[in-house]
């Protein structure tokens, strides 16, 4: 998991390009913050897919029930 910012700086995409796999962008608004929203996600199929949700909402609960890993704001970078 990685910013764009952070994927921009290590020279894997560029504002205009989006990186090569295995990077996928995640669905969110492009200010989210960790002060607010929590980072998930969760091997399917050989891969992690993530979402992003906001923090202590009813879905951030369910995430975590049903097997999800929350990731702390230092471990994501390049």
């Amino acid at each position: 998991m990685a910013t764009r910012a952070q994927l921009n700086e290590a020279g894997l995409a560029d504002d205009r390009n989006d990186p090569e796999r295995p990077w996928h962008r995640i669905q969110g608004p492009r200010d989210a913050s960790t002060m607010w929203y929590a980072v998930f996600r969760k091997r399917m199929r050989g891969v992690f897919i993530a979402t992003l949700c906001f923090r202590h909402a009813a879905r951030h609960a369910s995430l975590r029930e049903s097997g999800w890993e929350e990731l702390p704001p230092d471990r994501i970078g390049v």
